[in-house]
C-alpha cells in the first residue's frame, strides 16, 4: 500500500462520503446514509473498524459533523480568517492515526455563523487552483453556504436554511399538499425565481395554495415553483452586485438549479466539482499535519 495513502471521511448529519486517497487522488469511494444521527452512542469506533476492514488499515482524516458536540468528538471551531494550515494545526487526535478537523466560525456583532465540512471543500477548491485566491463561492444544500475567500483564506461566510425550509414547508405547512411534482430547472422553477424579485416571500408562499385552488398553476408544478422562490430569494440576498461571479460547488440537480437562479438574478456561475474539491482540501490538510 502506498505510504501516502489514507482514508478521508466527509461525515455529515444524515450522510457520509468515504474516500481512500493515494497521492491526492481518490482510488475508492462510497456514499451511504450513515450520518452521525444513524450511529448509536459509542458506535463510532465500531464504524471506523468496519471502514478499515473494507479499505485497509490506514490513517483516517475525518471532517464534518463527526467533529461536533453531537458526533464522536468535539473538535471545536477556529475563527475566520481560516486557511488550510490553520485547520491542520487545530486538528484533534482521538487516536494516534485518526485526525478530526475542526469547524470554522465567524461573528458579526450579535450574529454568529458556523460550518463543519464545507470548509474543506471551499479551501480545497482554492488549493487545487479551481478558484482564484480571492473569490466568492456557494455550496448549496440543506444549509447553503455562501463564502468569501481572500488571499487563500476563508474570510467570511453566511449560512441560509434554503433546503431545510423547503423540506419543512413540504412536510408541515398548509401549502405542503400543493408542493407536488419533481423539482428541476423547468418553467415553474424559473417562474419562482422571477417571483422572488417581489421580496414578499411570505405572501408568495401562501399564493401557492391560492393558485392551486383557483386553477392558476398546473398540478405538479408546486414543488418546482416553491424551490424557485426559496433559491431565487437566497441568491438575490447574496448577489447585490450585477455580474458577480460565483464559484458553485454543487453536483447534478443543485448545480442546475443554482446556476439558473444565479444567472436570472444577474450573476455568473462557474461550476466546481464538490467531491474533487473535498479530496483536494483534505489531502492538503493532511500534508500540513505532518
Amino acid at each position: 500500500m502506498n505510504a501516502d495513502a489514507f482514508i478521508a471521511i466527509d461525515w455529515g448529519t444524515t450522510n457520509r462520503r468515504i474516500f481512500r486517497i493515494e497521492n491526492g487522488v481518490a482510488q475508492a469511494f462510497e456514499r451511504d446514509a450513515k450520518g452521525i444521527l444513524a450511529i448509536s452512542s459509542g458506535g463510532f469506533e465500531k464504524e471506523i473498524c468496519l471502514i478499515r476492514d473494507r479499505h485497509g488499515k490506514l490513517p483516517l482524516v475525518l471532517a464534518g459533523m463527526i467533529g461536533s458536540n453531537r458526533g464522536w468528538i468535539d473538535a471545536g471551531y477556529i475563527p475566520c480568517p481560516a486557511d488550510i494550515e490553520a485547520l491542520a494545526a487545530a486538528a484533534v487526535f482521538p487516536e494516534r492515526d485518526i485526525a478530526v478537523i475542526p469547524g470554522v466560525s465567524v461573528t458579526h456583532g450579535s450574529r454568529g455563523d458556523v460550518m463543519r465540512g464545507e470548509e474543506v471543500q471551499l479551501l480545497g477548491a482554492f488549493a487545487a487552483g479551481w478558484v482564484p485566491g480571492s473569490a466568492f463561492l456557494c455550496q448549496p444544500g440543506t444549509h447553503s453556504k455562501w463564502a468569501t475567500i481572500e488571499r487563500g483564506a476563508l474570510r467570511d461566510f453566511t449560512t441560509s436554511m434554503t433546503g431545510e425550509m423547503f423540506g419543512l414547508l413540504k412536510s408541515h405547512a398548509l401549502i405542503g399538499s400543493e408542493m407536488q411534482g419533481d423539482v428541476d430547472d423547468d418553467p415553474a422553477f424559473q417562474a419562482g425565481v422571477a417571483a422572488s424579485a417581489d421580496k414578499d416571500l411570505l405572501a408568495e408562499l401562501f399564493g401557492v395554495r391560492a393558485a392551486a385552488i383557483l386553477g392558476l398553476r398546473a398540478p405538479r408544478e408546486g414543488a418546482s415553483y416553491v424551490s424557485g422562490l426559496l433559491i431565487g430569494g437566497d441568491c438575490r440576498a447574496r448577489l447585490p452586485l450585477p455580474g458577480q461571479t460565483v464559484h458553485l460547488l454543487a453536483d447534478s440537480l443543485f448545480a442546475r438549479l443554482y446556476s439558473r437562479a444565479i444567472d436570472m438574478v444577474g450573476g455568473k456561475a462557474i461550476p466546481v466539482d464538490s467531491e474533487k474539491a473535498f479530496v483536494a482540501g483534505i489531502s492538503e490538510i493532511r500534508k500540513n499535519m505532518k
